[in-house]
């Protein structure tokens, strides 16, 4: 009983960084994925780094967006789910 004294506070440490700091992460990383597998042809998407541009063409793993300048071929997770979300209204980001 005394060892189980000893390990309480830092099993209920473990416990509550779990619920409030992996367990978020983790919910959002399956929430990105899901974004990634809905993307289709035609949305107007928005990169991480701030390229705006429209789905030509859709890989495995890569996209062709079209822009003002020409088109790019980059990775499906290089696509920001937060943004994208404001220009297409039927994509919808949980918090």
């Amino acid at each position: 009983m005394e060892q189980l004294q000893t390990f309480l506070p830092f099993i209920l440490m473990f416990v509550v960084i779990f619920f409030f700091m992996i367990r978020p992460q983790q919910k959002r990383a399956k929430q990105e994925k899901e974004f990634e597998s809905g993307l289709k042809t035609g949305d107007k998407v928005i990169t991480k780094s701030g390229i705006h541009g429209r789905i030509s063409e859709l890989a495995e793993t890569t996209i062709v967006l079209e822009t003002m300048a020409g088109k790019l071929k980059m990775e499906r997770s290089a696509i920001s789910m937060e943004m994208s979300a404001k220009l297409n209204p039927s994509v919808e980001v949980k918090k």
